[in-house]
């Protein structure tokens, strides 16, 4: 029996292969994102305590100036130097976050603090092989560069790039903890094929994705 997220996957890669990078390479599109709050919050510690992960989620979406907190938490400049809040290996950066929500897949600009367009086309049901996935209002996509790797053979370039994923995945589990927000981070993605519809180019691959939303109640 086919489920609703393989059903929607397929649809969505004939839609990608249809024509849609035409599409989305002719729109320039940016969303603006409010300053990020980099101050208050709730302690460590007790964000610590409520950090969990959850598979059900609540189709309501994220305001803007909460999705604007998210991603500078996840991976935003927090230094005049340029550099993030979560580390990266030998202070090369070769991890991009992508948003995949309704209204298509944006890529985050740190230095500028904003999105811009990518695809116009919702590819949420192919982030992840659990149904949820389609629904939730946003699923980041980690997308490593290995061509920035040049001192590691190419076997062994997923592996430093998860690492540096997973500190950007753990910012974003602190943020949805002490917002009230859901998280799931999710190593069960099936790469190759979300590399093609998101049509990344070059030696670009994807290392993780993680579901963000509110719990469903």
């Amino acid at each position: 029996m086919i489920t609703r997220r393989e059903a929607g996957a397929g649809l969505l890669s004939a839609a990608v292969f249809a024509g849609t990078s035409a599409q989305a390479a002719s729109e320039a599109i940016i969303m603006q994102l409010p300053a990020p709050q980099t101050s208050g919050g709730m302690p460590l510690m007790q964000a610590l305590k409520l950090r969990h992960s959850t598979r059900e989620y609540a189709d309501r979406p994220l305001p803007l100036r909460v999705l604007s907190d998210l991603l500078w938490a996840a991976f935003g400049v927090n230094r005049p130097s340029g550099d993030r809040t979560a580390p990266y290996w030998r202070h090369i950066m070769v991890i991009d976050v992508y948003a995949a929500m309704v209204d298509g897949v944006w890529f985050y600009d740190p230095k500028a603090h904003l999105l811009r367009k990518h695809l116009s086309v919702d590819i949420r049901a192919a982030t992840g092989q659990q149904d949820f996935v389609g629904s939730a209002p946003l699923n980041l996509v980690y997308v490593a560069h290995g061509e920035r790797m040049h001192d590691v053979p190419p076997e062994g370039r997923r592996l430093y790039a998860s690492v540096d994923t997973g500190f950007i995945g753990q910012n974003v589990y602190l943020f949805c903890a002490s917002e009230g927000l859901a998280s799931v981070f999710r190593g069960a993605v099936e790469y190759k094929k979300l590399e093609k519809v998101m049509q990344l180019e070059g030696e670009q691959f994807v290392t993780f994705a993680q579901t963000v939303g509110y719990p469903k109640s």
